[in-house]
């Protein structure tokens, strides 16, 4: 029944298409939805946000040029506190064994929160053996798993970026982790939790890659960073967003400078028999979502996709439309996203847009940065 339902929705899916997210939409939006306050942050720039199934909240924050005192957090009575310590949060001397530049934390459904390391500060190449998946146990607090990437699929552009998990197939789950890199190609990682093998897939491929016609207007301007000759140069950035349907069967990514929204089968994805060909050809696109940073899904088959040229939320329903459900000034470049067991969307507005980099030198970001809210009333996609 659940196959036949994805199959379905897959269909709609495909032939969707959402085209009020290229429409140009006028600076002073109304607000859409119910934006609700979480928490705020005046230290360092936050990227990732996740809910745990009892309702713990943890963010993280990536060497990016702020001044970073933990790259995780735990938010206790509203404030971030070092998790799983303050020790693990620095760069040891073994790079496995300390945190470098977090950008991603996922609470998996079982009782442990995973944080992924890019050992890239600044989107340098990454700290040989230090891309890393580090699980930490929700009860103990401790950490109980670390899985270094291979070098095989670390390439010295690479930036892993999001992930997403199934503990459904082989014997202790995988993690699909996208490639987000600036510089070179784009790709989907797969890691096999147990044994640590890894695949990387659809390396460079076009649905892993920024789109070559796409310009990002935010904040009713091109968005723009400054090149190395010091001329301004596109926004481009390789595949970001991440999600998987509630049964595990397909994954739906997006690059970051792209409008597209690309769905695979994950079983092409996991199955070391299937050349990097067999999968672009099985890659659908699923119609124009908007320009995203996160993605999610919920147990219902929802899709959620940021939409930061126009501070919105955007759900791709059973039906195969996207709807906005959230919308205001307050959700300057919604980042991650994360399905709560609260039935709310959680989401980091962090204006990413405003740093130095994408205007001419000058820092135009306006503390506080947040965690916002939107009830959606539905479930986290299960993860086993």
């Amino acid at each position: 029944m659940k196959r036949r339902m994805m199959s379905t929705l897959a269909a709609a899916l495909s032939a969707a298409l959402f085209t009020a997210a290229t429409a140009p939409l006028a600076l002073a939006a109304p607000t859409i939805g119910k934006i609700e306050r979480v928490a705020e942050f005046t230290g360092a720039m936050p990227t990732g946000v996740t809910v745990s199934e009892d309702g713990r909240i943890f963010v993280n924050f990536p060497q990016w040029g702020d001044e970073v005192s933990y790259s995780v957090a735990e938010l206790v009575d509203g404030k971030p506190v070092p998790y799983p310590d303050a020790a693990f949060n620095r760069e040891n001397a073994d790079p496995a064994k300390g945190l470098i530049s977090v950008q991603s934390v996922v609470a998996d459904g079982r009782g442990r929160v995973w944080i992924l390391d890019t050992a890239a500060p600044g989107f340098a190449a990454p700290k040989a053996g230090g891309a890393k998946l580090v699980a930490v146990d929700l009860k103990t607090n401790r950490i109980v798993k670390t899985v270094v990437f291979p070098a095989e699929v670390i390439l010295p552009s690479t930036y892993v970026n999001d992930m997403r998990f199934d503990f459904r197939v082989g014997a202790e789950g995988v993690a699909y982790v996208t490639d987000s890199s600036i510089r070179g190609p784009g790709a989907i990682i797969v890691l096999d939790l147990a044994s640590g093998k890894a695949l990387r897939r659809l390396s460079g491929d076009k649905s892993t890659s920024p789109d070559p016609a796409f310009s990002a207007r935010v904040d009713g301007k091109p968005m723009v960073s400054t090149g190395p000759d010091g001329k301004p140069q596109p926004f481009k950035v390789a595949a970001d967003g991440i999600a998987l349907s509630p049964d595990g069967a397909t994954l739906y990514f997006s690059p970051l400078s792209s409008r597209a929204l690309y769905s695979v089968p994950t079983r092409l994805l996991r199955d070391p028999g299937s050349s990097d060909a067999d999968i672009a050809r099985a890659v659908r696109t699923l119609g124009n979502k908007g320009a995203s940073d996160g993605l999610e899904a919920d147990a219902a088959g929802n899709v959620y996709g940021g939409d930061y040229e126009h501070d919105a939320i955007r759900q791709l329903g059973k039906d195969g439309r996207w709807r906005t459900i959230a919308q205001g000034p307050e959700l300057s470049w919604p980042d991650t996203l994360s399905v709560g067991p609260d039935g709310y969307l959680y989401v980091i507005a962090n204006q990413l847009q405003r740093q130095a980099g994408f205007n001419g030198g000058r820092d135009l970001r306006q503390k506080p940065y947040r965690l916002l809210r939107v009830k959606i009333g539905a479930a986290p996609a299960p993860t086993h």
